[in-house]
């Protein structure tokens, strides 16, 4: 039982140099590499996935950038992070921003001691994961590696660490 777990999340293609991407999530895939060649535990990806019918859903309505389409280039895991999973690391296809799915997988681990998140974006799905594993388990350390994530823009990234530290989230 590995009692710390990496979730990198949401290091696609879209949110990287895509659709949606930026340069400051094309500046952290080199570090996010090497947080999971140094990982000591279990790593788990989570990968944004919507359809084809994503414009008639509330987030295309919201966000009009049709991102993240299953089975399109965009939709993949970011080529380097990809060549580093290996087949025993799970794959958590999330259709919003937090994942239950994750959460609840988590929540089964009874020796867990700690959940470190990075990836994209620190202002949407970094924090709904937080957020989410924070609410499933209060006992357990929730860590996000600030170096390791990006943000929609740098204002929004810096305005979800705070949000994170005040809901007893550790800022590494």
């Amino acid at each position: 039982m590995e009692k710390q777990v990496l979730v990198v999340v949401d290091m696609q293609k879209d949110f990287i140099n895509g659709a949606l991407g930026t340069n400051e999530a094309a500046e952290i895939v080199p570090k996010v590499e090497e947080k999971i060649k140094d990982f000591k535990g279990e790593i788990i990806f989570t990968r944004d996935t919507h359809f084809d019918n994503y414009s008639e859903t509330q987030e295309g309505q919201k966000l009009p950038v049709p991102h993240c389409i299953k089975g399109t280039e965009g939709w993949k895991i970011e080529k380097r992070l990809e060549k580093l999973r290996t087949p025993d690391m799970k794959v958590f296809d999330k259709l919003t921003f937090g994942s239950v799915e994750l959460a609840e997988y988590l929540k089964g681990k009874k020796e867990l001691e700690s959940v470190t998140l990075i990836g994209l974006c620190t202002d949407i799905c970094v924090i709904s994961n937080a957020l989410l594993i924070k609410a499933f388990l209060p006992e357990v350390k929730v860590i996000v590696e600030e170096k390791c994530c990006a943000g929609v823009t740098p204002q929004s990234h810096s305005n979800a660490l705070e949000a994170m530290k005040m809901c007893q989230i550790e800022i590494a």
